[in-house]
C-alpha cells in the first residue's frame, strides 16, 4: 500500500508509547491482581513494546501477560470473502476479580473490542476491563467503546484508513494516514 501520510514517526512513536506506560504505572503502580492482555494480531505488538518498557520503567513489578485471539467471536466471522486466520492465544491464569488492560492498536468501529470483551469472558470475570489504544479513530464508531489510555487521536473519514507500523516487522516505528479505504 502506497501513498500514507505519516502521522507519527519513530521519536514521537517512542515517545507515545513512553507516556503510556507512564499513565499505567500512575494508575497501577505495582500492578497488583491486574493483567495486560494484548489482542492478536497486532494489539499483541503493542502489548509486547508496553511489556518491555514497563519491566525497565517499574522493574520490581510482577505483570501477568497474555494474548487472546478473537477470530471465532468476530461478528463478521462468517461473511468474510477471505477467511479469517486465527492466531494463538497466550493466556495461563484466569482474569477472575482482576483489573484488565486490554491492548489494541487501533481502535476504530469497536467491533474488535466487542469481540475481545466476550473472548475475555472465557477466563474469567474480571473486576474492571480499560482499553488502551496508539491510536483511536474517534468519529468512526459503531459501538459505544472508547480508550482509556490513547496515544494519539486521529480524525479523519470512513473510506481513511490508519496503519501502524512496527520497526521489527515493517523496518520502522509510525503510524500512516491512507485516504483510500483498504480492501481485506
Amino acid at each position: 500500500m502506497k501513498g500514507g501520510k505519516t502521522i507519527l514517526a519513530k521519536e514521537r512513536f517512542k515517545l507515545t508509547v513512553e507516556r503510556l506506560c507512564h499513565e499505567l504505572i500512575e494508575k497501577y503502580e505495582d500492578f497488583s491482581d491486574t493483567c495486560i492482555i494484548g489482542v492478536q494480531e497486532r494489539g499483541v505488538l503493542l502489548a509486547d513494546r508496553v511489556i518491555e518498557r514497563l519491566k525497565v520503567l517499574a522493574p520490581k513489578t510482577n505483570i501477568e501477560y497474555g494474548k487472546l485471539d478473537i477470530t471465532f467471536y468476530r461478528d463478521d466471522f462468517r461473511t468474510r470473502v477471505e477467511p479469517l486466520k486465527a492466531s494463538s492465544t497466550e493466556i495461563d491464569f484466569l482474569i477472575e476479580n482482576k483489573k484488565v488492560i486490554l491492548i489494541d492498536d487501533v481502535l476504530y468501529t469497536g467491533r474488535t473490542i466487542q469481540a475481545s470483551l466476550a473472548a475475555l469472558q472465557d477466563f474469567g470475570r474480571p473486576a474492571q476491563v480499560e482499553l488502551l489504544t496508539l491510536v483511536d479513530r474517534r468519529f468512526n464508531r459503531h459501538l459505544p467503546i472508547c480508550s482509556d489510555y490513547t496515544g494519539i487521536t486521529v480524525d479523519a473519514l470512513d473510506e481513511a484508513y490508519v496503519k501502524v507500523e512496527w520497526e521489527n516487522l515493517d523496518g520502522q516505528d509510525r503510524i500512516l494516514l491512507f485516504s483510500a479505504k483498504r480492501n481485506n
